[in-house]
Order: structure tokens, then C-alpha cells, then sequence
């Protein structure tokens, strides 16, 4: 069997947290016997319970289950998903661990625990899971489905389609050949293909929203933006906080013409100090094509500089969640303490909540306590860290004197996740401020590759990069587009 990751010893606990506990045994105790008749049935009407949202009904199966069958590794992936369901992400990471350790070999025991690290350390680190999935198990589809979406979310095209085919082996009729195919598609540049694809799946009408994501890209490079406009709308809708979509959106909405829905719903993000340089572009040629060229070179100054390094805390938007609702519109009144003592009330109803671990963080880091807010991620990054919360650790590491911690964090955080460009373009500056120039260079290459090249303090960096390695005509060139996205002067009246 392909052997398992083993853990290294952290330089910072937030560097490789979810770490520990995650080897498997040789074999000695292993609970991989088959699961009892009664028992499967019982884990297999949870499984349903919890499709439909029936968390409560999904608990007491899982209670009778535990009955029959209490160190079966089955049973307790299901109680891990159950409790992941239930908002108990922490406890959550506690069962897929028994799990585990009841099953070294357990193959949806090992897939969950891939998921987990893919979602905490990026794809890199959650390969090594995957294989050890797939090799005890090589008929689990949704082992090759994940492991073919990861190797795509790393840009390993060529081992993702090999990935699909095998999928394809195992479960010819599995929808997701033809989502992961349009993705493929997609990425090749071929939106025709593309779209027939995710078509196939059924994906897209039966409501999952990375089809959806999919769909309105696709429509996109298409040049249907109202299409893609109004499906962004709807996801923005199911995920008020998921920063990519809402990006999207605005691109979307821009690209139509409807700069007056742009510019109301999005002035208020672009006024935030760690809204992107592309929003806040976006947002002032909109108040250009408005007219209102008062409102528009503020904002066309802040893109073309540097983006704050301060990440926004608690920021205030409709549509979440009323824990973090009431957080912040304390913070946003600047009552920090009131913040911290309403995220620890919640976070001691609600211990095992990851999400409410990171929101105790961010109105500590608000309040300038940077030791409490890295203690409070520590505990949201066991289960995930997306760039946001990886940038707000990096600010913290940094505000205490880690600063090699949070410099490797951010190496570790791209070779996880290499297609995020804000996070390539920090990583660049890095190098930058380190007069290696040469991988700043190649790093930028790469996100404007990805998309990044309308971002004009990307290619500031890219000038200055290519000026450290003394190569003036491409510094002039990424100079001169740069220029090109500057305000002109304000005229005199």
C-alpha cells in the first residue's frame, strides 16, 4: 500500500495543524471486516436523513448504529460527516481520527481525512491521502472523482484526465465524469465543449454550486453576461461570503454595462481597505462610464497602488449568518471589546464550531490582540484555511515578530493553492523584498497567466521585477501597462 504521510514538526502549530493523529496503523486491529446487515442499513438511512437535511433523524440512526456496531470505521466516518453537518467541525475531526484509527485501510476513512487536509494545507499535502485512499480501495469513485478535482485545482491537467478515465472504469454512469471533463474543457479554452459537457452531468439543473460556478463561467467567455450575471447573483445569494463569486459578479455585471447595479452593489466592498485592486478598478470605471469622475480617481489611485496589507476584520454585509451579523456591526461601530466578548459567548455555546473559532479570532485581531487571534485560528484552521483566513494569520504572525512563520505559511499556502493570484502576488512581493527577482518573476508570470494581468499593481511588480534582473525593455512594456490602467490627472477647473 502506498505509504502514509507522516506529520513534520511544525516551526508554528498553525503551519501544519490537523497534522497530528493523521497516520495510519500497519494493519494490527484493523477494523475493515464487513459491516453487519442491520448495520449497513442503519448507516445507510443516515446517509439519507442527512441528504435531506434531516440532521436529527440522521443522529438517532447513527445513535442506534453505534449500538450494533461501535468500533465500526463506517459508522464513524458517517458520525464525522453528521457532526461536520451539525456545524461540530472540530468534533468532527475528532471522529474521521477514530475512524482512522479503528481502519487504517478504510478507504472512505482515508478519503475523509484527504478532504480535510486538501481543505486545511491545499492539494499538495493532500495527495499523498488520496493515493493511500485509491490504493486501498481502487473501485471507490468518489475517491477518483476528488483526486481527479484536486489534481485539477493544483493545474495537474494531463493526471487529472488520467484520474477521469479511471473514474470512468469504475462508474461509466457517475455525472461527475462529465462535470470534470467540462472542467478540463473550460480550462483548455474550449467554452463549446465546455458547455455540452456540463450539460451531460445534469449538474447545473440539479442546483451544485461548483456547476453553477462553472456554468456562469463558461457563460463568461461566452459573452453571455446577463446569463452569468444573474447565476452569480444566486450563488452570491447561498454564499454571501464567498469572495470569488462576488468578484466574479462584479466582472459580470461590468462586462454587461450595468454599471449602476455594479456601483450598488459593490461601492461599499471597494471602500474596504482589503478589497482587491481588480474590485476597486471595477468599481471605478463604473463611476467613469457614470460619468461621476469625482468617485472614480480615488479608487483608480488605490488599484494602481499597492492593496493595504491590513486584511479587513469583520467587515459588515447582508445576508450571513446573525452570529456574525451582530459581530460586525459591533466592529463596524469600532466596539471591538463588545466583539470579543460576543464571540467568546458564542464560541462557548458552540466549542466545536470552526467557523466561530475564526470569527473569536478576527475580533481579537480587530482589537490589535494578535497572540489570542492566531490561538482562535489555530482552532478554524484544524478544519480549513482559505486564503482569507491564511492572509489574517499572516497579518497576525507578523504584528507578534513571526515572521518566518508567516513567510513559510504563505510558501506553504501557494504550493497548496497555485492558482490563487492574490495569494502568487503577495508571494512575489516577498520575494521581491528579498531582491530574488527571478522567482518574483516567475510567480507573477504565473498569475497573469491565470488572469491576473488587469490587476495594475500586479504589473507595477512585474516592471519592477523585471528591472532587478536588468532586463529594461520588459520592464518598460510591464511599466506601460501599467500606465495604461493609471487615472489621468484630475483637470483644473
Amino acid at each position: 500500500m502506498t505509504s502514509r504521510p507522516r506529520c513534520l514538526a511544525p516551526l508554528v502549530a498553525l503551519v501544519l495543524a490537523g497534522c497530528a493523529g493523521a497516520q495510519g496503523g500497519s494493519g494490527e486491529g484493523d477494523a475493515t471486516a464487513a459491516t453487519s446487515p442491520a448495520l449497513a442499513a442503519l448507516l445507510g438511512s443516515a446517509d439519507r436523513a442527512m441528504a435531506q437535511g434531516e440532521l436529527a433523524e440522521a443522529g438517532r440512526l447513527l445513535d442506534e448504529a453505534r449500538a450494533i456496531g461501535p468500533e465500526d470505521p463506517g459508522l464513524w466516518v458517517a458520525i464525522a460527516r453528521l457532526r461536520f453537518r451539525g456545524g461540530e467541525h472540530l468534533t468532527a475531526l475528532e471522529a474521521a481520527d477514530r475512524a482512522l484509527a479503528l481502519g487504517p485501510d478504510h478507504a472512505p476513512a482515508l478519503l475523509m481525512r484527504a478532504l480535510m487536509v486538501r481543505d486545511a494545507h491545499g492539494f499538495v499535502d493532500a495527495l499523498p491521502w488520496f493515493e493511500a485512499a485509491l490504493a486501498a480501495d481502487r473501485t471507490n469513485a468518489d475517491a477518483w472523482a476528488e483526486f481527479a478535482a484536486t489534481l485539477g485545482d493544483g493545474g495537474r491537467y494531463r493526471e487529472m484526465l488520467e484520474a477521469v478515465h479511471e473514474l470512468a472504469k469504475v462508474a461509466p454512469d457517475d455525472p461527475r465524469l462529465f462535470y470534470l471533463q467540462a472542467v478540463l474543457a473550460q480550462r483548455g479554452g474550449k467554452p463549446v465543449l465546455a458547455r455540452s459537457l456540463l450539460q451531460r452531468s445534469g449538474m447545473t439543473a440539479g442546483g451544485v454550486p461548483a456547476a453553477q460556478l462553472l456554468d456562469a463561467l463558461i457563460n463568461l467567455d461566452q459573452g453571455n453576461f446577463d446569463s452569468a450575471a444573474a447565476q452569480l447573483e444566486a450563488l452570491a445569494a447561498r454564499q454571501p461570503a464567498n469572495a470569488r463569486v462576488r468578484t466574479l459578479l462584479a466582472r459580470a455585471l461590468f462586462l454587461g454595462g450595468r454599471e449602476a447595479e455594479l456601483v450598488d452593489q459593490f461601492a461599499s466592498d471597494a471602500e474596504r481597505p482589503a478589497a482587491s485592486p481588480y474590485l476597486v478598478m471595477l468599481v471605478a470605471r463604473a463611476y467613469e462610464r457614470l460619468g461621476d469622475r469625482g468617485a472614480a480617481a480615488p479608487l483608480l489611485e488605490r488599484a494602481f497602488a499597492e492593496a493595504s496589507r491590513v486584511p479587513s476584520a469583520l467587515a459588515r454585509r447582508s445576508s450571513l449568518p446573525q452570529p456574525t451579523a451582530e459581530l460586525r456591526t459591533l466592529a463596524t461601530a469600532g466596539n471591538w471589546n463588545g466583539a470579543r466578548s460576543a464571540a467568546r459567548d458564542y464560541r462557548s455555546r458552540f466549542p466545536a464550531s470552526a467557523d466561530l473559532a475564526q470569527l473569536e479570532g478576527d475580533a481579537a485581531l480587530g482589537a490589535g490582540d494578535g497572540q489570542a487571534a492566531l490561538a482562535a485560528y489555530a482552532a478554524a484552521a484544524r478544519l480549513r484555511r482559505p486564503w482569507p483566513l491564511t492572509r489574517k494569520v499572516l497579518f497576525a504572525s507578523r504584528r507578534i515578530g513571526e515572521g518566518l512563520a508567516a513567510d513559510t505559511l504563505l510558501a506553504r499556502h501557494v504550493a497548496g493553492e497555485p492558482d490563487n493570484i492574490a495569494a502568487l502576488v503577495d508571494l512575489a512581493r516577498l520575494m521581491g523584498t528579498g531582491a530574488d527577482w527571478q522567482r518574483s518573476a516567475m510567480l507573477l508570470d504565473h498569475a497573469i497567466a491565470l488572469g491576473g494581468g488587469h490587476d495594475p499593481a500586479l504589473l507595477a511588480l512585474r516592471a519592477k521585477a523585471a528591472e532587478g534582473l536588468g532586463n529594461d525593455a520588459e520592464a518598460k512594456r510591464f511599466a506601460g501597462l501599467a500606465g495604461e490602467l493609471r487615472p489621468p490627472a484630475l483637470a483644473a477647473r
